[in-house]
């Protein structure tokens, strides 16, 4: 495998800056401009450091942390890299996520030359994309789904094409209110895993993940409060009960969504973003969960090529990996964005639309680097919301409008669950195809979407 550094040039680095809203004089060191932007961008004093071979606790181990002032804060081991290992005749070597006194350019730098390591890169922060009979359908405010330039899944749902409750999909996010009255229905359980026993059941390394995982805060309890409003904002378009005289109707009206947290108060990191897609794999490949595809509402940061790692394991498993583009109004062709930027064969780069079938004014768009078009500005879906005050205070069920390529994301995860519903022996592949192969040009989209279309799922 060809050696990637995520160790950025002087002049890459005035860009990166510049992109920052900063302005630095050509005399800063680059020192200073990296730890500047290490506090925007990723975790700082962090890296993740890939050995070419088995290291942990050797003599090169302790020889590397003391070249760059360093402890070891995790070493990531997911079922799905032991499981990947094990084919490869050669196995790769450990993952590390450090934490450096020299500062992360520095000692990514320092990592440079040395042969033994296959790369070192920040520990990336991202954020999620979004901006702050069924009741929104019969008024016509859920146009995502019956509108003129929404996905057409009111004509699916005509044809009685209503998704199937053995395709699941995982939402890597925030996490998700899977008891809103219009998602408890649709919520995914791991069917390794007893409830409540506090035991390890499925032996993954998890105690009791029945709904999923929180990766950012290490534990079971998958949902929140109302600060999990974007994963659960998600949750309803992909998989909203549909038929039952309340809020909204997802893609789906039938489908099984698991969860895997990563995105905290202050966003999410590389190290955890990696164990939640991999989690979804491990569920595949170990529990046999149909899982077609993950959502992927997020982004920021640069280039991960642990990332791309675990994105890449996912594709091997048959998984699809469908990632908003980006919320800057920027050409993706020419400043890339990441995760939806990664040329793994799963990836699925989504832009946003209006209800009038204009690019929205936020979406980022490349003619080569995003995929297809879905609506993504004024989407009503479920949210968690406060209901009382004080001690009395509770949680309940929820609607609110979001704008982003976050909500146009999830039409598409959506659509990868009701094309595989209708066609069960589907590859991750064939699906992908299918969606793309399927987009009615839009003139928003010519030039902007390597398929100049937007999302139609009625020929499904």
């Amino acid at each position: 495998m060809k050696k990637l550094y995520s160790v950025l040039s002087f002049s890459a680095l005035m860009g990166l800056a510049a992109s920052c809203g900063e302005i630095i004089e050509n005399e800063v060191a680059v020192s200073e401009v990296s730890e500047q932007l290490s506090r925007e961008n990723f975790v700082p004093g962090q890296l993740l450091i890939k050995y070419k071979t088995a290291s942990q606790g050797s003599r090169l181990s302790q020889d590397v942390l003391a070249l760059i002032q360093a402890n070891v804060v995790e070493e990531i081991s997911t079922s799905a890299m032991v499981e990947a290992n094990a084919r490869k005749s050669v196995p790769t070597g450990d993952l590390l996520l450090v934490e450096s006194k020299l500062g992360t350019f520095e000692a990514i730098e320092r990592l440079r030359a040395m042969p033994e390591i296959e790369y070192a890169e920040p520990n990336w922060i991202y954020q999620h994309f979004a901006t702050s009979n069924d009741t929104y359908v019969s008024s016509g405010q859920l146009w995502g789904m019956t509108g003129t330039f929404g996905s057409q899944a009111s004509v699916a749902w005509a044809a009685n094409k209503l998704g199937s409750n053995t395709v699941y999909v995982g939402i890597i996010d925030e996490g998700y209110m899977y008891t809103h009255e219009d998602l408890a229905a649709n919520a995914g359980v791991n069917p390794g895993e007893i409830a409540g026993n506090g035991a390890d059941d499925d032996g993954n390394g998890l105690v009791d993940d029945v709904y999923g995982w929180d990766f950012d805060g290490n534990n079971s309890t998958l949902f929140d409060g109302t600060g999990d409003d974007h994963g659960t904002h998600v949750a309803g378009t992909i998989g909203g009960v549909g038929g039952n005289g309340i809020g909204v109707a997802g893609v789906n009206w039938n489908v099984k969504m698991l969860g895997a947290k990563f995105l905290g108060s202050r966003g999410g990191t590389t190290a955890n973003a990696i164990k939640a897609v991999d989690y979804f794999t491990d569920l595949k490949t170990s529990q046999g969960l149909n899982i077609v595809a993950t959502n992927n509402s997020w982004g920021g940061g640069g280039y991960s090529q642990a990332l791309k790692d675990a994105i890449d394991r996912a594709n091997a498993a048959g998984i699809l990996f469908i990632a908003a583009a980006g919320n800057s109004g920027t050409n993706n062709d020419a400043s890339a964005s990441y995760p939806s930027n990664y040329d793994s064969p799963n990836v699925i780069a989504v832009a946003s639309i209006t209800s009038t079938g204009a690019l929205s004014s936020f979406s980022q768009y490349g003619a080569t680097t995003v995929d297809l078009g879905a609506p993504g500005s004024g989407i009503w879906s479920t949210v968690p919301v406060a209901v009382g005050k004080g001690k009395n205070a509770t949680i309940g069920s929820g609607y609110a409008s979001y704008n982003g390529t976050s909500m146009a994301t999830p039409h598409v995860t959506g659509a990868a669950a009701l094309y595989a519903s209708l066609n069960p022996n589907a590859s991750a592949a064939q699906i992908k195809a299918a969606i793309l192969g399927s987009t009615t040009a839009t003139s928003s989209l010519a030039g902007k979407t390597v398929t100049g279309g937007r999302l139609n799922v009625s020929g499904f």
